[in-house]
């Protein structure tokens, strides 16, 4: 049965230890970081070929209330990727999906995505998650910890959390634990909600309305397999390659 996550925003203090720990088992490098203008703590600014994790920041006023949001951004892991239906149209085996755990994979194969290919599989994603190594070409982007969920291991972000934000495990009892957490939280948080919960197998329990947190902390409302802009483009694809 696939694998998913349940990542209680409610519980997240920001301390950024699943975005350390995914740096450091996935041997990315450092980023060149600095204080941005507009005064916040999050760094870097956004995600990229060295950060397959990032704790977004968001302050806002609720009344006379500043409210801080806390939001780890990743890959969802889609039950049904839209960016692997569109890297299959044109380099096949770029992006696969491990039916075991769920976990949606890029490949070396998506070295042969050329940079307006990688763009149309990125806008695929309504999430905008796929970022392109400039280095080596390849497509990055979350991969679950595959390797560690085969060795019975836990993903490296939920090992380390120290608030039980993120919890993971079979997708089944991860949707009993969050709609369960969902009730309990509905009390003082009226408008709590899960993000996506069953297109994705990274669940997230949101206790502010989406815009609050991230822009794509649901599914843009031109999501789907595909935009029709991506659609027109993939009827387009044979004649173009044909002038060329």
């Amino acid at each position: 049965m696939p694998k998913s996550f349940l990542i209680d925003t409610s519980r997240c203090t920001a301390c950024r230890g699943c975005q350390i720990a995914c740096k450091e088992w996935h041997e990315l490098p450092a980023n060149k970081t600095t204080q941005y203008g507009w005064g916040s703590h999050q760094n870097p600014q956004d995600l990229n070929a060295n950060n397959y994790k990032l704790v977004r920041f968001s302050e806002h006023l609720d009344g006379d209330v500043i409210r801080w949001n806390f939001f780890p951004d990743q890959c969802r892991h889609c039950v049904e990727p839209p960016c692997k239906d569109m890297a299959d149209m044109i380099v096949e085996g770029a992006v696969v999906r491990d039916d075991k755990t769920g976990a949606v994979l890029f490949t070396e194969a998506s070295v042969k995505l050329s940079e307006a290919d990688f763009e149309e599989v990125r806008m695929a994603c309504p999430y905008d998650i796929p970022r392109r190594n400039e280095n080596s070409g390849l497509m990055s982007k979350c991969t679950m910890c595959n390797e560690r969920i085969h060795s019975g291991l836990q993903p490296a972000c939920v090992k380390v959390c120290p608030t039980g934000t993120m919890q993971f495990g079979e997708r089944e009892d991860m949707l009993k634990l969050a709609e369960a957490r969902l009730e309990s939280l509905k009390k003082d948080w009226p408008e709590a909600m899960l993000a996506d919960p069953y297109d994705v197998n990274v669940i997230y329990l949101l206790i502010d309305t989406p815009e609050n947190y991230h822009e794509r902390s649901v599914a843009a409302n031109t999501a789907g397999p595909m935009s029709k802009k991506q659609f027109f483009a993939t009827l387009t694809r044979p004649f173009r390659a044909m002038k060329a």
